[in-house]
């Protein structure tokens, strides 16, 4: 499973992509700062997965997601726990509160690998990490 990680805080970004290297089937394929850089990122790498912050310098992860044609799966990851309902009503398919436990990030995995078995057929083979 490839996963775009979006978050404005490098510490948050590197604490996430540490909790992933526990899980074998998965592979960072890229890393973006702000919702303009995602968009590029996006486009060019094509992810299965998005862990998506939500408050972020110029554009939320709401606006960002808004202004897609099409996007992947998304697992929002914040400190914040007043937007759950909304991540739902725009169909993330979980909602990690910082600091993001393992145990959660595992549930949230294993509902995004039903995702896209349940649409693809299949997960995604990992690509060489970036």
């Amino acid at each position: 499973m490839n996963i775009l990680l979006v978050d404005d805080s490098r510490l948050a970004r590197t604490e996430l992509r540490h909790l992933l290297q526990g899980f074998p089937d998965v592979t960072v394929v890229g890393e973006a700062r702000h919702a303009a850089e995602a968009r590029t990122r996006l486009q060019e790498l094509q992810p299965d997965l998005l862990l998506l912050d939500i408050h972020m310098p110029g554009e939320t992860g709401f606006e960002l997601l808004a202004s897609l044609e099409t996007a992947p799966h998304v697992i929002f990851t914040t400190a914040y726990n007043e937007y759950a309902l909304r991540a739902f009503e725009v169909n993330a398919l979980d909602y990690l509160l910082k600091p993001i436990e393992t145990s959660r990030l595992a549930a949230a995995l294993d509902k995004a690998r039903a995702k896209l078995r349940s649409t693809t057929g299949e997960v995604a083979a990992p690509v060489p990490a970036a």
